[in-house]
């Protein structure tokens, strides 16, 4: 299948030339627009001329490494951030997250587990902010605190009205707690309602996530009082208002 130009665009950054033709030959196959760069300075060149989608982006690359490039993309740019990690490298995996990254895999790289990942990634990026503003659709909004999530655009705002970025993760968890308020949820609830069963519930990588966000949506994140902690049961969305 050959990728039209409306096809979402795809990074690979990899150090290693084999990874790199592989994947872009797999990506390219299945309908997508595909750049390969060999380097963090080669992606920020490509970010900056055109527009990205996703970035599939290996941790240990010489010069600037996967992390640091992660959180600058996270900074800079609306795009997805599958990483790929060593097999075992947990904290590679946890930091990555922190970094803002969307996914991970392990390598040696899985070409169809890494098609699904791309494709759910993109899915919980994509559409529904397309859908919403070319239609003009009222804004579908739940409030947290000072902070207003629009569910139809994925987007956050604070009380100003400026976007608050989230990753797709992010934005899942968020939707999860909004659809039901005043209720406990397990991490592993929480893992099925953010379709994201591959992760284990009690992996680290969820408080991770839940962390990221309090720093975003509460006033003191080290005293939640939004998004509270249910010893031994997992996590409650409580909504307040604020005057």
């Amino acid at each position: 299948m050959s990728a039209g130009d409306n096809a979402p665009h795809i990074v690979v950054a990899d150090d290693e030339p084999d990874v790199r033709e592989t994947v872009e030959e797999y990506l390219s196959m299945n309908g997508f627009r595909v750049s390969t760069a060999e380097s963090g300075a080669t992606v920020r060149r490509i970010v900056a001329d055109q527009a990205v989608d996703l970035v599939v982006l290996d941790v240990r690359m010489p010069g600037e490494d996967g992390l640091s490039l992660a959180r600058h993309l996270r900074e800079h740019y609306p795009v997805g951030i599958v990483m790929l990690t060593a097999v075992g490298t947990m904290v590679d995996r946890v930091v990555g997250l922190e970094m803002g990254a969307d996914d991970y895999i392990p390598k040696p790289v899985d070409l169809r587990e890494l098609l699904a990942r791309v494709k759910a990634v993109l899915r919980r990026l994509k559409p529904a902010a397309v859908l919403a503003e070319a239609s003009g659709a009222a804004a579908n909004e739940v409030a947290f605190g000072d902070c207003r999530l629009n569910l139809d655009s994925h987007k956050l705002f604070d009380r100003d009205g400026q976007e608050i970025a989230l990753t797709s993760m992010e934005f899942d968890l968020l939707k999860a707690f909004a659809e039901h308020p005043n209720r406990v949820l397990s991490r592993d609830r929480l893992l099925d309602l953010a379709h994201s069963r591959d992760w284990e519930p009690f992996d680290r990588s969820i408080d991770v996530r839940i962390a990221r966000i309090r720093k975003k949506v509460e006033v003191d994140p080290t005293k939640p009082q939004l998004i509270k902690t249910i010893r031994g049961s997992g996590y409650l969305f409580s909504p307040t208002r604020r005057d």
